[in-house]
């Protein structure tokens, strides 16, 4: 994927200096050529096709991320709630009288 990536910056490349270099071309124009028909349509695909990969990738932290939460000991209720937290202050009932 990425050979093709790089042939596409190639030619979009080029097609700037070659807006550059003409008599009606100018720089400004080689640079909007540049990034508009090479950059951003390479780094849209780039982007779309890495999306599976990333995916995967955080799928798998927080299935690594389960697996330490399970396999740590469980505290009791007065040391919170094992997230390195301060207990919270118990709550009075609500809408109940004495």
């Amino acid at each position: 994927m990425y050979l093709i990536a790089i042939a596409w910056l190639y030619v979009a490349l080029m097609m700037a200096l070659a807006e550059a270099s003409s008599p009606q071309g100018s720089i400004f124009g080689a640079l909007i050529t540049f990034l508009l028909y090479g950059v951003a349509p390479m780094a849209l695909v780039l982007y779309l096709v890495g999306t599976p990969a990333r995916r995967r990738a955080r799928h798998l932290a927080e299935a690594q991320a389960q697996a330490q939460a399970v396999s740590e000991p469980a505290s009791d209720s007065g040391q919170g709630d094992g997230r390195h937290h301060a207990p919270a202050e118990p709550l009075p009932p609500v809408g109940k009288e004495p």
